[in-house]
C-alpha cells in the first residue's frame, strides 16, 4: 500500500489533508506544532469558510515519522528548505517524490538533496488560514480551486500520475509543460497580493479594494514581469488568464486599464491573507526573502530596477522587527515612487 505524507501540515496542509482522507485515501499530516498535532487527532480537521467539514485524520510530529513515504507534499516555508529536506530524505522511499507546493523557486535547491528524478513542483492557485489549532479557513471559491504541475527531469509518467491523482482528491490538476512559467506566475500574484496584503496588514481584497493599493499593485506586477522576461520566462496562464496581457503596459492608458482589471481578476481570492502576514501576527519570521526578495535578486542579476519590490522587502523587514505597524497606511511609504 502506498504512503502519502504533507509535511508542514499548517493551514494549507491541513486543508488539502482533509480534502485527501475525506476521499478515503489515508495521508499523514506532520507538524511540529503539537497543539495542532493534538488538536488535528482529538477533534478531526475542521474545516471552515467556503467549504464546512469535519474530517477525523492522523497528525503526528516529525520526532514521531517511521518508515518510508511514496510522496510527501513538503508544504513548509522555505526558510529552513536545506534543512528540512535533507531531514526528509531518509523518509522518501527510493522511488518515491517529494512535491514541493512551496512559493518562490524552491525546486533546483530541493533537487541538489534528494536528485531531480525525485523532485516535483506544484502552484497552489488557493488559500487557507489557519484559525485555531486544527481548525482552518478555507478563503478562496470552490470553483476556482486547482492546483499546476509539472515534471523535472528524471520524473516518470507512474510518478507524475501518482501525484496527481493525489491531489485531484481536493481539485483539479492542471499539467504545466511551463512550470518555470506558472512559479513566475505564482511569484508576481504573491509578490504583488501577498507582499502588499502584508504590508497593509490585511488580506488581498483590501489591496485589490484600495485605489491606492491598485495604484502600487500594478507597478509591482509590471516589475515581476519585466525581470522575469529578462530571465527568459515566459509566464504562464493562471486559472485560464493570460496576465502578462491584462496587467502589462508601456503606457498610461493600457496601465489605467490593467488597474481597473484587478479587483475583477482578485474576486475569488480576495478573502486570502497572505502567509507572511499569518507569520508577522505569529511572531515567527516570514519568507519575503523567498517572495519579493526573488524579484529584487533576478532584478540585480539582469540589470532591472525593482524599486517598489525592494520597499515591500524594506517595509516588511521593519514590520518583522516591529519598527512598523501592520498598518493600511503603511501604503503611503510608496508615493514617492509612483
Amino acid at each position: 500500500m502506498k504512503r502519502y505524507a504533507i509535511y508542514g501540515a499548517g493551514s494549507l496542509g491541513t486543508v488539502l489533508g482533509a480534502f485527501i482522507e475525506k476521499s478515503g485515501t489515508h495521508i499523514d499530516l506532520i507538524n511540529r506544532n503539537k497543539a495542532h498535532v493534538e488538536a488535528l487527532n482529538r477533534d478531526g480537521a475542521r474545516i471552515t469558510g467556503t467549504v464546512e467539514m469535519n474530517v477525523p485524520v492522523t497528525a503526528i510530529t516529525p520526532d514521531e515519522m517511521t518508515g518510508v513515504y511514496d510522496v510527501i507534499l513538503l508544504m513548509t516555508k522555505q526558510l529552513k528548505n536545506p534543512e528540512v529536506v535533507s531531514f526528509l530524505k531518509p523518509f522518501l522511499a527510493e522511488d518515491g517524490v517529494m512535491v514541493t507546493l512551496q512559493n518562490g523557486l524552491p525546486e533546483p535547491g530541493i533537487a541538489e538533496i534528494i536528485g531531480s528524478g525525485r523532485t516535483m513542483g506544484c502552484v497552489v492557485e488557493w488559500g487557507a488560514t489557519l484559525s485555531a489549532p486544527g481548525q482552518c479557513t478555507l478563503t478562496s471559491e470552490v470553483d476556482s480551486l486547482s492546483f499546476h504541475m509539472g515534471k523535472m527531469e528524471g520524473i516518470t509518467d507512474a510518478q507524475y500520475a501518482m501525484v496527481k491523482e493525489l491531489l485531484e482528491k481536493m481539485c483539479p490538476v492542471h499539467e504545466e509543460e511551463n512550470l518555470l512559467g506558472a512559479r513566475w506566475s505564482k511569484l508576481l500574484i504573491n509578490a504583488t497580493f501577498s507582499g502588499l496584503g502584508t504590508v497593509m496588514g490585511g488580506v488581498f481584497g483590501d489591496v485589490s479594494g484600495s485605489t491606492a493599493g491598485r495604484r502600487v499593485a500594478i507597478r509591482c506586477m509590471k516589475e515581476c514581469i519585466d525581470v522575469g522576461h529578462a530571465a527568459g520566462v515566459t509566464f504562464a496562464p493562471v486559472q485560464g488568464k493570460n496576465i502578462t496581457a491584462l496587467f502589462y503596459y508601456k503606457n498610461a492608458l493600457k496601465r489605467f486599464v490593467g488597474t481597473l482589471l484587478i479587483p475583477i481578476a482578485m474576486k475569488k481570492h480576495r478573502a486570502i491573507e497572505p502567509s507572511m502576514l499569518q507569520d508577522l501576527k505569529n511572531g515567527k519570521p516570514c519568507e519575503v526573502d523567498a517572495i519579493n526578495g526573488v524579484v529584487c535578486d533576478y532584478g540585480r542579476r539582469y540589470g532591472v530596477k525593482t524599486p517598489i519590490n525592494d520597499r515591500i522587502v524594506e517595509i516588511i523587514k521593519k514590520q518583522q522587527e516591529g519598527q512598523l505597524p501592520l498598518s493600511a497606511e503603511n501604503i503611503s511609504l510608496f508615493d514617492d515612487l509612483l
